[in-house]
């Protein structure tokens, strides 16, 4: 039998179908896979299989067997890129937001790996994780940024060193809630899967240590523009933490308050400093400014 990771769940609200209620817990998983596991005898309620149709109740221990993913192999697609920067070891791009990163399962096609195996095709053969090739860091889908991509493994395994010992410095423009003080400051505070919603992060006493600085830029109306440096690289750090001191990303869909902000689409972070040493041994700093959709909506509170 396929190997499985076992989840378990208890429904804080019921109401709701099964499939559906997966769905929302799991928002890797779309509501047709849930009914396929569903099918398949891998979903059980109260220790029972169930069918889509049951209506989960308030209590109801839900157990489901998640079949390991298959690899999702990258092909060559002709996506636009902006690169700022490109030698025979590295490029660097400003990543648009709404771009995913790197394949995985439900999203196969339309990433930034896609578009990166259609401009550097030798890539195919001259990296061998064939699922995430170059990547040393990511970005969420919806923050904007600089981010590096190694062309082959020996550059791959100089940039993550940098990455592992931390000698890299990586600065995020920011727009939080409120207005936070101090003016300078460092938020070390462990990071892990938030216990109560498995698909989110939080800081909690077992994750794994995480340490933000910050730097207020200026004060707006009910909001503060600041810079933000991770000198760790754990899943949303910079969301997290910033949410964890109660001045969430503005925007943010995950961590942030649900009321919509001067018509932003999407959390305002954008990666727009990055200083570190490439394969050639040249300690370069490279610069994104602020994208549009970011720069209207600071220009539109400022006056």
């Amino acid at each position: 039998m396929k190997e499985t990771q076992r989840i378990d769940m208890v429904v804080g609200e019921g109401g709701e179908r099964i499939d559906r209620y997966l769905a929302q817990q799991r928002p890797d998983l779309s509501r047709s896979y849930a009914r396929k596991l569903i099918d398949d005898g891998l979903v059980m309620v109260n220790e029972q299989p169930v069918k889509a149709s049951y209506r989960v109740r308030q209590g109801d221990a839900v157990t489901l067997h998640l079949p390991a993913p298959e690899p999702v192999l990258a092909r060559p697609e002709p996506i636009p890129l902006t690169i700022i920067y490109e030698d025979a070891d590295v490029l660097v791009i400003d990543k648009p937001a709404g771009l995913v990163v790197h394949p995985a399962p439900g999203h196969a096609t339309g990433t930034l790996v896609n578009a990166i195996l259609a401009h550097v095709p030798a890539m195919l053969t001259t990296t061998t994780n064939a699922t995430r090739p170059g990547i040393v860091h990511r970005l969420d889908k919806d923050t904007s940024g600089l981010l590096i991509v190694a062309k082959h493994d020996a550059a791959l395994r100089f940039l993550s060193h940098q990455f592992k010992e931390r000698t890299t410095e990586k600065v995020y423009v920011a727009l939080v809630h409120g207005h936070l003080v101090p003016a300078l400051g460092k938020i070390d505070a462990p990071i892990g899967r938030d216990p109560r919603h498995r698909q989110r992060m939080a800081v909690v006493a077992d994750g794994r240590q995480a340490q933000t600085s910050y730097r207020v830029l200026r004060y707006l109306d009910g909001f503060t523009l600041l810079e933000a440096m991770p000198h760790t690289g754990r899943t949303h750090q910079i969301r997290v933490h910033l949410a964890s001191i109660g001045h969430p990303v503005a925007g943010d869909p995950v961590y942030g308050p649900r009321r919509s902000v001067l018509g932003l689409s999407r959390q305002f972070l954008h990666a727009a400093r990055l200083r570190l040493h490439l394969p050639s041994g040249e300690l370069r700093e490279f610069a994104s400014p602020l994208p549009p959709d970011l720069a209207t909506v600071l220009a539109a509170m400022e006056h």
